[in-house]
């Protein structure tokens, strides 16, 4: 069974992720599965970042703590990373690197240079240092003079500028581990020229550096610790990264508008929008999407709501501190019920916090966040393709209720690159709710009565003229501070939440993946490191079971409670310090919970620690609350 993680590391801004693309794409193409994590600094340029790519030819949702293969061309990659890669292992590096002192990397922190330091019993020590600790530890190592290919290039082009073009090292790299492995040549090469396909000289010279170093190393690095040759693709499968599947799910869902103003995670689903999507609808008529760049979160969510009432589906993508800034607004639309759909990007504050780092933080805030008690739902997806169908869901929830949808999304899974079902827009359904399109007699927009959704009509329809206002209201909009009134309305808002319980099919708000006796109650982006534990146990004979709760808010208390009526041991999983699902559960269940699993460092879950928790568990060797430090 093939299952290694391949890791390219350097300097952010040095075309580490365009080589990791190139990688992953390889082994797509060339059938096996893959699941690549992206990790970066929050500065623009220059910090340290990588990328860690797991390949598999079984169905994989997740990162590993161990290395397989690593490929540096930079000494803070080798420093940070040699001691997670395995016995029977590789390190391809830059030969020039050995004398590499951690006092010349000024980007190495102070912190991680005196654990180093503490960890090798040295005060300053080099590359060689550590690539010996390694050695000894059994990795293999493949010296390369990255700076001699260069000039061997120059020499063979006639180009002296060659022998300084440093930003070539990406290719190099991820070229010299494709020959080392075997990957076939031909995966390479194109995936190269798709890469630098909008610059043809570009892709040339890549491409050229691509050969040259495939054949270097697959002629002159023997022993190679995994061979790679292809296997038989599993059909209707896709490559696709993470916020994809937000972006296209809105697509689908008929979204028309969204606003935005730029943060980390959330930015890239808006920038996807902004450049693709123009569309034909079945008439061959334009039918675009409009993306608006606003000047702070307070207009993107003003403008997602007026939006909405034209009856145009709306929608805003923001991350923790953008949406604090929303709070209000989302009261605004919680009070007027307007269906809006707000992504929520998580990641690891509070305030700034960990800016491009991992972290399920904001559950708590997205279900109380607002002044005062009004009907929103708040929604979890555990992966890429849970979420395109889950914005299509949403969207749905939000114009049959009436209410501000809040989606929650994070950075993990932002970053993933993962092979994945090929989506189905055949399976997506669009439903408008009680959205008018003509009005007779008299129109109260906020009509007492029936089952409490008053039918909705938007601005222009002809006589449906209504009112909104932040102020409590009659049935027209008009202001009111009649007790009476006021009791009704509150009623009719929120008795909707019950409704929601009883109306979305079951299996939209929790899913269970498996039944034991020891059971997992998780949500979000720690399904894939869940699951991929659970098959490993599997194996060993070990069933485990898995509850995903999706519906947040309101919370499917009754649904939940029959799903874990055959466990023993509650066993929550959560990438917060506080265990925020942990305390939903608890509020709305009397089913104690006996075990945490939890990670708060801004780095995702690998399935490795999950794996290891769990057994500890299983043999009563674990803490009530279980830690989680894995990841540089």
């Amino acid at each position: 069974m093939a299952d290694i993680t391949w890791l390219i590391g350097g300097p952010q801004g040095s075309g580490v992720e365009s080589a990791a693309v190139i990688f992953a794409q390889m082994c797509a193409k060339a059938g096996y599965f893959v699941f690549g994590k992206r990790e970066f600094h929050s500065n623009i340029k220059g910090e340290h970042s990588y990328f860690a790519v797991r390949v598999s030819d079984e169905m994989i949702r997740s990162s590993s703590d161990s290395v397989s293969l690593m490929v540096s061309y930079d000494a803070e990659t080798i420093f940070r990373h040699y001691s997670t890669v395995s016995s029977g292992g590789a390190i391809i590096y830059d030969l020039d690197l050995e004398q590499v002192k951690t006092s010349d990397v000024n980007t190495l922190d102070r912190y991680y240079v005196k654990r180093l330091c503490a960890d090798l019993g040295d005060d300053n020590p080099t590359v060689g240092d550590v690539l010996r600790r390694a050695a000894d530890a059994g990795v293999r190592m493949y010296p390369v003079s990255f700076k001699k290919i260069l000039v061997d290039m120059a020499d063979s082009h006639d180009n002296p500028k060659l022998r300084v073009m440093k930003r070539m090292y990406n290719v190099i790299g991820v070229s010299l581990a494709t020959g080392l492995i075997q990957l076939p040549k031909d995966l390479l090469i194109g995936a190269v020229m798709d890469i630098f396909a909008k610059k043809r000289v570009i892709a040339d010279l890549n491409a050229d550096a691509a050969t040259y170093s495939y054949d270097l190393a697959s002629n002159t690095m023997s022993s190679s610790p995994f061979i790679l040759p292809g296997i038989e693709k599993t059909p209707n499968l896709m490559l696709i990264q993470g916020h994809l599947g937000t972006s296209l799910g809105k697509l689908a869902a008929g979204c028309r508008f969204q606003s935005y103003y730029p943060i980390t995670p959330a930015s890239d689903e808006s920038v996807y929008l902004e450049a693709n999507g123009s569309l034909k609808n079945e008439k061959g008529e334009s039918d675009s999407v409009l993306v608006v760049q606003t000047e702070d979160e307070i207009s993107a969510i003003g403008m997602m709501i007026g939006a909405a009432l034209t009856g145009v589906r709306s929608s805003t993508s923001t991350s923790g501190p953008g949406f604090s800034l929303m709070a209000e607004a989302l009261g605004w639309a919680g009070i007027n019920e307007v269906p809006v759909v707000l992504t929520l990007y998580q990641r690891s504050g509070p305030s700034t916090g960990l800016p491009t780092r991992h972290g399920q933080d904001d559950l708590l805030f997205a279900v109380f966040a607002g002044h005062g008690e009004f009907p929103r739902i708040v929604y979890a997806s555990g992966d890429i393709e849970e979420s395109f169908y889950d914005t299509c869901a949403c969207f749905n929830y939000s114009d049959i209720y009436q209410l501000p949808v809040i989606h929650m999304m994070d950075k993990l899974i932002s970053s993933t690159t993962m092979t994945c079902p090929v989506f189905d827009p055949s399976k997506v359904t669009i439903d408008r709710g009680k959205l008018l399109n003509d009005i007779e007699g008299e129109y109260q927009r906020f009509e007492l009565g029936g089952d409490g959704i008053s039918p909705r009509s938007y601005l222009g329809l002809k006589d449906g003229v209504f009112w909104n206002t932040g102020d409590e209201s009659d049935e027209l909009g008009h202001i009111t501070e009649d007790s009476v009134v006021r009791q009704m309305m509150m009623d009719k808002r929120l008795d909707r939440l019950d409704m929601i319980l009883e109306q979305v099919p079951e299996i939209e708000q929790a899913v269970s993946h498996a039944a034991g006796e020891y059971t997992i109650i998780s949500w979000g982006s720690t399904k894939g490191a869940i699951l991929d534990a659970l098959k490993m146990l599997k194996k060993e004979g070990i069933t485990v079971g898995f509850v995903q709760i999706k519906m947040l808010h309101p919370f499917p208390v009754e649904y939940v409670r029959r799903l874990l009526s055959g466990a023993r041991i509650i066993i929550d999983v959560e990438s917060n310090k506080t265990a925020q699902m942990g305390k939903l559960f608890a509020q709305s269940l009397d089913i104690p919970i006996d075990h945490y699993i939890l990670k708060y460092t801004g780095r995702a879950m690998t399935y490795d620690e999950i794996y290891d928790s769990l057994l500890d568990i299983i043999n009563s060797t674990s803490p009530k609350r279980r830690i989680l430090t894995h990841g540089a």
